[in-house]
């Protein structure tokens, strides 16, 4: 059965570009549930699916993560992870959907959550602003704030993989070397169509899909004066492929599958091997490896 993905708004549940891929399970707010049902919501999530990887903007009130580490703790349940993503909200919403076609390929559950690490460094999260003297989650220096106040200037940054900040008209922002489709997410009140029409081509995308621009990406950007984009692997062929290209490792302390150097579940760190590679071991006692060895 296919692992649950689950998330904390329902903007963040895209739509699935596919029959096969699994909606996004939704973890309500304390004001918009009460505990107990939450509980039993969770429980049932866990019961159907064997594990719930629940993932959760960094930017989230600290009540709603709060929420979350007290149900898996009350559920005394190791099969539910939470992961913290520092993406902005489209980003975060991606990314889940990316999971959600990961969570029905022959993975396990510890490899779907692990993976989220590593999928993200392939997101191109970004946003076309008409203000940055508000951002404080990204470096902007005195003479873009400056320039901030000058009546119609725009922006464009990126907020991962690295930071990018330019100017409309004076630089481009650098894009991935792959092939990616581009989700637009739109402001009321920032009409321009610069991201469709100048980054999308730049940055050769393979298609552009607008959505409604997502209720909390006002906050994280610090302006309403803004158009939200994300460009990302879309093919489920390229991203099995890429996760599948990863070693795979055992969680040490909790048993589970992983890639990458953490797990997924219960967070601990990739343990060391004990033993030093053969290679290193040949060297010191001044004997070449074998190939293959």
């Amino acid at each position: 059965m296919p692992t649950a993905i689950a998330v904390t708004s329902p903007d963040l549940g895209l739509s699935p570009t596919d029959r096969q891929t699994p909606p996004a399970a939704l973890l309500y707010p304390p004001d918009a549930q009460p505990l107990d049902a939450a509980l039993a919501d969770m429980q049932v999530l866990v019961e159907q699916n064997g594990y719930v990887v629940a993932l959760y903007p960094a930017s989230i009130p600290a009540a709603h993560e709060r929420r979350l580490h007290t149900m898996r703790s009350m559920l005394e349940s190791d099969r539910i992870a939470l992961l913290k993503i520092d993406l902005p909200p489209l980003g975060v919403a991606v990314l889940a959907r990316q999971l959600r076609q990961l969570s029905i390929c022959d993975f396990s559950a510890g490899i779907v959550a692990s993976s989220a690490r590593l999928l993200s460094h392939y997101i191109y999260a970004g946003a076309l602003l008409g203000s940055v003297a508000r951002l404080d989650r990204l470096p902007v220096s005195l003479k873009a704030h400056a320039r901030s106040w000058v009546p119609g200037s725009q922006f464009g940054v990126v907020a991962n993989p690295a930071p990018q900040l330019v100017k409309i008209g004076d630089g481009q922002l650098t894009g991935p070397e792959f092939a990616t489709q581009l989700i637009v997410g739109k402001g009321a009140s920032e009409p321009s169509d610069w991201v469709t029409r100048t980054l999308a081509p730049a940055w050769r995308v393979q298609g552009v899909q607008e959505i409604p621009l997502p209720v909390d990406s006002p906050t994280w950007w610090g302006t309403s004066r803004m158009t939200e984009f994300a460009a990302f692997l879309a093919d489920i062929s390229i991203l099995y492929q890429l996760v599948s290209s990863v070693r795979r490792e055992v969680c040490s302390w909790c048993g589970v599958e992983l890639i990458g150097d953490r797990c997924g579940f219960c967070s601990a760190p990739l343990q060391p091997p004990e033993n030093p590679p053969r290679a290193r071991r040949a060297l010191t006692q001044g004997t070449s490896p074998q190939r293959g060895s």
